[in-house]
């Protein structure tokens, strides 16, 4: 059997839209192996609502498309799916489906592909690389997706950088999130985010955090997307009155994360009594980062490449 360990991941980081992302110290398990014959997939009861087990489950899809690039077609599996990322939530529980499925795949044909090759399938299977490459790798990611390859950067982000997560209890699709978005943005404001963005990157890569309060800030995607976020300014004006670094809407939401250097547990008390006056629902975790990212724990033919 093949276990693989795979991390959640925060897209955009405010203005990096689908360019950056940060893997979290939160992990999906996948256990795979090759049977006689059919197709088995077991998911948490919890989960049992939201995801296939049929053919059309992700994890599924993801170690087909590996098996169809190297032409091998497996008698049967059997795939086994222990969850701890919130489905829906902005926290990169698809593309933990997708790297995770390709990885297994990948482990349990003693690893015939490389990682920048696992890295380029998953980015065409997701459409884009900001939950997908720290998924992989770890850290913070920047990248782009070419024709035939991703570019990205991996950076190792200070250890004292936590990411507090406010979760609300409703779901809220990519694809919901994606329709808000308007077809073309004002050049003004193109400029904004590609100055924030820049800014964001120069200050985590430097520990300049007192920037991280502007270069977090965004006008391509939150401000089309906040609306459906309940509380989104009581939330995030508190969040800056009780210290946090900058804040910004995980992924296409409806997760809100804040950038924290210190007074862990202090902010986190602070925003779950704050929280706990709305008629809304909330799960309050403070994240490290996970620097390694996605692992094949227990395969000794694996090559190292997503250590």
């Amino acid at each position: 059997m093949i276990r693989v360990k795979v991390p959640a991941t925060t897209a955009n980081i405010g203005p990096g839209f689908d360019s950056l992302g940060i893997a979290l110290r939160l992990y999906n398990i996948i256990e795979v192996e090759e049977t006689n014959g059919g197709l088995e997939i077991h998911v948490p009861v919890k989960d049992q609502e939201h995801i296939e087990t049929n053919e059309r489950n992700l994890v599924y899809l993801a170690m087909k498309r590996l098996f169809d690039a190297v032409d091998f077609h497996p008698k049967g599996l059997r795939i086994n799916l222990i969850n701890n990322i919130p489905i829906a939530r902005g926290l990169g529980s698809s593309a933990a489906c997708i790297a995770g499925g390709l990885a297994a795949a990948n482990a349990l044909l003693n690893s015939p592909l490389k990682k920048e090759e696992i890295i380029y399938l998953a980015a065409t299977m997701d459409g884009h690389t900001d939950n997908i490459l720290p998924a992989l790798v770890g850290g913070l990611t920047v990248g782009c997706l070419l024709e035939k390859e991703v570019k990205y950067v991996k950076i190792d982000l200070p250890t004292q950088l936590k990411l507090l997560a406010i979760i609300p209890d409703f779901h809220f699709s990519t694809k919901k999130a994606r329709s808000l978005l308007p077809k073309s943005v004002p050049l003004e404001d193109a400029v904004f985010n590609i100055s924030r963005v820049g800014l964001l990157v120069a200050s985590l890569v430097t520990s300049n955090f007192e920037n991280l309060s502007e270069a977090t800030k965004d006008k391509i995607h939150q401000p089309y997307r906040k609306d459906f976020i309940p509380h989104w300014e009581e939330i995030t004006s508190k969040l800056m009155k009780i210290g946090t670094k900058g804040y910004f809407l995980s992924g296409s939401g409806p997760t809100i994360l804040a950038i924290l250097d210190g007074d862990y547990k202090y902010i986190e008390n602070e925003i779950v009594q704050f929280l706990s006056h709305f008629d809304q629902s909330y799960t309050v975790t403070v994240f490290d980062i996970c620097h390694q990212g996605l692992e094949v724990l227990n395969d000794e033919r694996n090559n190292g490449c997503y250590r």
